[in-house]
């Protein structure tokens, strides 16, 4: 683990593995670097992996005010930059880490080679947003506890607890999370929308929707893929928090996608 101060923040960052190719990992919201503790491993042995928490996230520096796409981008390429890796990149992203990836791709298209994507949340449809918000104030008041119960059930399906402790682990770094940063991250997440940018993406593009995730079900994640010309999309037994309740599906499914595209 190492800490970098790119993009005007600190962030924390992992990288491992070796060759010509690198893979950036973006977690998801309320997630860390971590999130990726039994995926990265194995995309590691024969390429260049690069995880990091989020700004806001994890032991990254905290955020308040406005966040942007556009900033969360811009700190995939100030890392990039910083460590030294040039050329294009893959990425992969889960939730708004999927929606940062996209977003990477569409700013910096130079500089990505492939996008695979675990229920992209690329935006909230307008009549969530009021209730959202209101539930936003409460975490900002209490602390993630008041929203902990909700958020598992919807996103860690009871029935992908057959590890409990590795749930039980998830579900306490959940929350640790800083409250007034995940509330931030969020607004960003209202405040998106992808549609114009989803449409001029060129490059190859694997969006994965979970048949368990009740946050964003696979309908949201087939909307995406429709989006984008040429995408390609599968569906596996997972939920919200895909890289953490099944990461051998889940590397399996990138892994088959980003060989099968030469990336």
């Amino acid at each position: 683990m190492d800490f970098i101060e790119a993009n005007g923040v600190a962030l924390r960052c992992e990288l491992s593995g070796g060759g010509d190719r690198t893979l950036v990992l973006v977690h998801e919201m309320g997630g860390s670097l971590e999130s990726w503790d039994e995926v990265a491993p194995r995309f590691a042995t024969s390429r260049r992996v690069l995880r990091y928490d989020t700004r806001g996230a994890g032991l990254s520096q905290k955020v308040r005010g406005e966040l942007t796409l556009d900033t969360m981008a811009g700190d995939i390429a100030a890392l990039l930059d910083q460590l030294g890796i040039a050329g294009k990149v893959a990425l992969a992203g889960i939730a708004v880490g999927g929606a940062i990836a996209l977003h990477f791709a569409a700013r910096y298209p130079e500089r990505t080679s492939a996008v695979a994507v675990g229920s992209p949340a690329t935006g909230i449809a307008a009549e969530r947003r009021a209730p959202a918000l209101e539930r936003l104030a409460k975490i900002e008041t209490a602390g993630m506890a008041v929203a902990v119960e909700d958020s598992m059930l919807n996103g860690y399906a009871p029935e992908l607890r057959g590890d409990i402790a590795r749930f039980e682990r998830f579900r306490t770094r959940w929350l640790g999370n800083d409250p007034s940063s995940y509330a931030t991250i969020w607004r960003m997440l209202a405040a998106a929308e992808m549609q114009d940018e989803l449409a001029r993406l060129r490059c190859p593009v694997l969006v994965i929707g979970g048949s368990l995730d009740r946050v964003r079900p696979p309908a949201l994640a087939q909307g995406v893929a429709r989006a984008i010309p040429g995408a390609r999309y599968a569906e596996i037994r997972t939920g919200h928090y895909m890289a953490v309740q099944t990461p051998d599906l889940l590397f399996d499914c990138i892994d088959e996608f980003l060989k099968s595209v030469s990336v």
